[in-house]
């Protein structure tokens, strides 16, 4: 039987609805699943394009690579998985004491509401993110609240993931 979750963008309060890919990433969907709910704040992706991601306290039991992509398509919900010292890098304009400053790494759970996404880094080179679920309800709606977050800023916006 499918899994679902509810992503929402608490500010907005726009919500969609993914199906879990329990078939293509297992060990993913578990991991993340028994770590739901999940709320921090909402960055927009400054070069993945149509990409809008919250950083949360590592999830180590997520497998480094499975069902993996540098391609996301407009629905997918990636897994990254990042040690400190990749994510750290002050330069990046994480705030002081988030998740990205974390000594045991973050977690990267992300959205992609748009074509033409590119998974790449200027100082690490290709990031590949793990798909472990589609959205499939309410994709046009939190596609026009990314973009006008895109737009607008996403100051004081939180993204949370929780079982549907």
């Amino acid at each position: 039987m499918a899994r679902y979750i509810t992503i929402t963008l608490t500010k907005s309060g726009v919500s969609c609805r993914a199906r879990l890919l329990d078939e293509e990433a297992p060990g993913t969907c578990g991991a993340v699943w028994d770590a739901l709910p999940q709320e921090a704040d909402a960055f927009h992706a400054k070069y993945a394009r149509n990409e809008l991601y919250t950083l949360v306290p590592r999830i180590s039991a997520a497998p480094h690579r499975e069902n993996p992509t540098v391609t996301p398509i407009p629905g997918d919900v990636c897994l990254f998985d990042f040690e400190a010292w990749e994510i750290g890098n002050p330069a990046y304009g994480y705030a002081e004491g988030s998740a990205a400053q974390h000594d045991q790494g973050a977690t990267d759970l992300a959205i992609f509401y748009g074509r033409n996404n590119l998974l790449i880094n200027g100082d690490q080179g290709w990031v590949p993110g793990n798909v472990f679920a589609t959205i499939e309800d309410g994709l046009a709606d939190i596609a026009a609240a990314c973009n006008a977050l895109w737009i607008d800023g996403v100051r004081g916006e939180t993204l949370a993931f929780a079982r549907a």
